[in-house]
């Protein structure tokens, strides 16, 4: 890895802290800062564009032609389908980013694709559902695309005893990042007339829906400026040395062929192989609470500004507590600060089967801002501890594949729940169950010996595929 000059780095991440307050935060090298910043960037979207701003215009306005729940069932299949995509992509362009080295390369690509898409949203008028769906899409396809190669970049940059902190590290600052955008949108679009902008009786329908338009532009803008640290000053992990006799083949062929030896060895990683089994089935009810609290809040009638609110209480509170999951990390170990966190969710779900009021909802999306950061940021860099640094592309495309899936089943029972009786209460029993089981799978790593199986295999393959242990 190449030498970092701190005034190369500073021009990307102007005004920081003193140097101990960022040792503290877990963030002590300009490395370890450029990379949480893109979490920082790109959590724009999962605010604005999945959560909160575009769903209710793809309703409202695109789906305006079409019955509300035609449209809602619309903006379903397109949510399923981008994640299906990159879910069967993640596998072979992770195979092919370690084979090539261009890890930053891909994440860029995936990058401007779903920055173009986000951009035009803009231009989507009344009834053009097809165009909002298309370019949901690829917005969301090119942003879950990018975090197969974000997360990939995680063993490389930091140490086996500070990947813990570094990963929650990352979804605080994604936290923080998102919801200061979330709430200048939201801004802009109750109350124009402060920004400027078109406002009171009388617009056009151009006028009317101008400030949301301007909100997606201003997540492209967002996303592309702040991912900038991560380019200056995160370097590119080297390419897979053993293979050479590979080199005049074709990339894809020569990635579908490390990919298929990747998957046997997966499962020859027993421990890590056994981590990702316990998260697909925990972070299914993880995904469905994240999924459908404001679906179920808007059923037994709470208001939209309540729900909004809370969206926003989860983002602000989850930035403190995120950290908070690293220092418990350290402290008591990774798989012991997930387990607390699975208990949490356990009480969560009990909460939902009673809530009746907006009140309820408060207090159960401030739960989830205290540990849904926390459980999914230590599940991301548990594995990563477990899996050889030099092969990270490949193992990130089978974790990007399980994260995908993850939640499939939860809202199929909601829907069925609701079928059969009319509601969807009875559905927190299920969850219940996907956190229970998944926690007791979890019961079974062994995370020393996962992580002893990871490093000799790097030291086989690539010496100083992973940064060396602090002395």
């Amino acid at each position: 890895m190449r030498p970092y000059r701190a005034a190369e780095f500073c021009l990307s991440f102007p005004d920081m802290p003193p140097l101990s307050l960022w040792s503290r935060l877990g963030l002590g090298r300009p490395e370890l800062r450029a990379w949480t910043m893109y979490d920082w960037a790109a959590s724009a979207v999962q605010t604005t564009i999945m959560v909160a701003v575009f769903p209710i215009y793809f309703v409202k306005v695109a789906g305006a032609e079409l019955p509300a729940s035609s449209a809602t069932q619309r903006l379903a299949t397109v949510n399923t389908l981008a994640l299906v995509v990159v879910a069967l992509l993640s596998p072979v362009l992770g195979a092919i980013s370690d084979y090539r080295g261009i890890k930053k390369r891909l994440l860029a690509g995936f990058m401007i694709i779903g920055v173009a898409a986000v951009g035009a949203m803009f231009f989507i008028d009344r009834g053009e559902i097809d165009l909002a769906s298309a370019l949901f899409v690829v917005a969301l396809a090119g942003a879950a695309g990018t975090f197969v190669f974000y997360e990939a970049l995680l063993p490389h940059i930091a140490r086996p005893d500070e990947i813990d902190r570094v990963s929650t590290a990352g979804y605080a600052m994604g936290y923080l990042g998102g919801g200061v955008l979330l709430a200048l949108n939201l801004a802009w679009i109750q109350r124009p007339a402060w920004f400027g902008l078109p406002s009171g009786p009388g617009l056009t329908e151009s006028q009317a829906t101008l400030p949301v338009r301007l909100a997606f532009v201003s997540v492209a803008v967002w996303w592309l400026i702040f991912s900038l640290p991560l380019f200056r000053g995160v370097p590119e992990p080297p390419p897979r040395l053993e293979g050479s006799e590979h080199s005049g083949e074709s990339p894809i062929r020569v990635a579908l062929v490390r990919l298929a030896e990747t998957f046997r060895e997966l499962r020859s990683y027993r421990q890590a192989f056994l981590m990702l089994v316990a998260f697909l089935i925990y972070n299914d009810g993880i995904q469905t609470i994240i999924r459908m609290a404001t679906a179920y809040g808007t059923e037994i009638g709470i208001g939209q500004n309540a729900l909004i609110g809370a969206i926003l209480l989860v983002q602000f509170v989850g930035i403190p507590c995120s950290f908070l999951f690293g220092l418990l990390a350290g402290q008591f170990g990774a798989k012991r600060a997930i387990f607390l966190g699975l208990i949490a969710y356990i009480a969560i779900s009990i909460l939902g089967y009673f809530m009746t009021n907006a009140t309820h909802f408060y207090l159960l999306a401030g739960l989830v801002g205290l540990v849904q950061g926390g459980t999914q940021a230590l599940s991301r860099s548990l594995f990563a501890s477990m899996i050889p640094a030099n092969k990270s592309g490949e193992f990130f495309g089978f974790f990007s594949v399980f994260e995908k899936f993850a939640g499939i089943f939860g809202p199929l029972i909601f829907a069925g729940t609701i079928a059969l009786t009319g509601s969807s209460r009875n559905s927190f029993f299920a969850i219940i169950g996907f956190i229970a089981v998944g926690a007791a799978v979890l019961a079974f790593v062994d995370i020393s010996e996962g992580r002893r199986a990871a490093m000799e295999a790097d030291a086989r393959a690539v010496p100083l595929a992973r940064p060396p242990t602090a002395s």
